[in-house]
């Protein structure tokens, strides 16, 4: 799934190639696609794009008071769509333009879970972004702080969490965990101010890193294809340490870590079969 890095890239592509383009016409080409009935799509035809943005992992196309809210899922593309095809393969939304041009929300796979909302004012506050926490770059020390304290759960599971930070998913957690030399399993509660210290700070660097990275790039570009210092290295070297990058694989994610850099030596292990690494 596309993280904070990806779709901030993202809008900015869409803004530099789409600004000022007219709608006429937006099609849902799924039943599940559209997840509002009011404000009706056609109250945005006529309107020119005005702007694009993010929230979390969430894609937005401002038309004035009007904006659109994209979330792309697992297999999710927004992109330019020249040939308009009546029945495009993974097509679930079209939007069209005075000009002829046209962008296609397309999802690959089966589960049809990318969706399209259509909300009237600012976004925040309003379904699908309003249980989100703050986007991950505005955190501050001292509210990472609080929101560690929150709960006493898993730092990795912590910051995947939407509700708590938006933006990060399995691959920035992997990285910023690494970068901070902690313990994916390390609790929130537990960790002492150096640690909380490292942790915000490698939630800068990674993601800002990989902001940089995409920018480089002309669409969304594959998962393996990014900056990774453990997520895709499993089984290969760490390059800080030379030990072998481990994993805890789970059946939507997995946990990549480096045993010398994060954990002692310790190798963490799956609860099924014995205890984890506090």
């Amino acid at each position: 799934m596309p993280e904070l890095p990806e779709i901030t890239a993202h809008a900015e592509r869409l803004a530099d190639n789409w600004m000022g383009a007219e709608l006429t016409a937006f099609r849902p080409l799924h039943l599940t696609a559209l997840k509002t009935y009011a404000p009706q799509p056609k109250e945005a035809y006529g309107r020119a794009l005005t702007g694009t943005g993010h929230r979390g992992k969430y894609l937005y196309l401002h038309f004035d008071e009007l904006t659109f809210v994209i979330h792309l899922m697992q297999g999710g593309r927004l992109r330019p769509d020249p040939k308009q095809s009546k029945k495009p393969r993974g097509g679930m939304a079209r939007w069209v333009f005075a000009d002829g041009g046209a962008l296609m929300l397309t999802e690959a796979g089966t589960e049809h879970k990318a969706g399209v909302w259509l909300v009237t004012g600012d976004p925040e506050g309003q379904e699908p972004v309003d249980h989100l926490g703050p986007d991950a770059p505005s955190m501050s020390r001292d509210d990472l702080a609080t929101a560690l304290a929150s709960d006493n759960t898993r730092v990795h599971g912590f910051l995947r969490d939407q509700r708590r930070i938006a933006g990060i998913g399995r691959l920035l957690s992997n990285e910023i965990l690494w970068a901070a030399k902690l313990s994916p399993f390390a609790m929130t509660r537990k960790l002492p101010d150096d640690d909380i210290d490292r942790l915000h700070a490698a939630m800068a660097s990674v993601i800002q890193h990989h902001i940089d990275f995409e920018r480089t790039l002309d669409d969304i570009g594959k998962s393996a294809d990014r900056p990774s210092a453990v997520h895709h290295r499993i089984g290969f070297p760490c390059q800080d340490c030379d030990d072998e990058i481990r994993s805890v694989e789970y059946k939507r994610y997995t946990v990549a870590y480096c045993p010398t850099c994060q954990t002692g030596g310790k190798e963490l292990a799956d609860n099924t079969t014995s205890k984890f690494l506090k």
